[in-house]
């Protein structure tokens, strides 16, 4: 008995080495923390900021209202959407299988998803935009790599 342990406990140990490896160079790397945005007071905001508070909104992109839960990279790719590309991934415009069912069932094809970037990371990461219809008529948001959604409208 004591010449199998002997023969096993090398092999354990490097199929362990193995495994450990194999999830380490799986494991994404942790993006980097971003440095909190200063604090402006009014003293220091420019003055166009304080001209007018009661002037008419300004028109055009600046106009349209997002939710608060969408990045702020969640409007370059609406603007992608709307003027058909070119993307920066190839998945992007790709039909969004739907297969955990967590967004209503449509027909295949109804859904196709589109990569919102993430500072500082060099690969996709999870952040999606999901697209209903063709011109999109409804929009999701997932920060989590469709384990959850949000729907929000795109002003028009």
């Amino acid at each position: 008995m004591q010449r199998t342990w002997k023969t096993l406990l090398p092999l354990a140990v490097l199929i362990v080495v193995i495994g450990y490896l194999y999830v380490q160079r799986r494991a994404p790397l942790m993006p980097p923390v971003a440095a909190p945005p200063p604090i402006v007071t009014p003293a220091q905001a420019p003055a166009s900021a304080n001209a007018n508070p009661s002037a008419s909104p300004p028109s055009g992109e600046a106009a349209r209202q997002l939710p608060a839960f969408l990045p702020p990279e969640a409007r370059t790719t609406l603007a992608l959407i709307e003027s058909g590309g070119p993307f920066p991934h190839p998945q992007d415009g790709e039909v969004f299988g739907n297969y955990e069912h967590r967004l209503p069932e449509e027909p295949r094809g109804y859904y196709h998803e589109y990569t919102v970037e993430t500072a500082g990371l060099g690969y996709r990461g999870a952040r999606r935009i999901i697209t209903g219809g063709n011109p999109p008529v409804v929009y999701y948001y997932t920060g989590d790599h469709y384990r959850t959604f949000r729907r929000f409208t795109v002003p028009r």
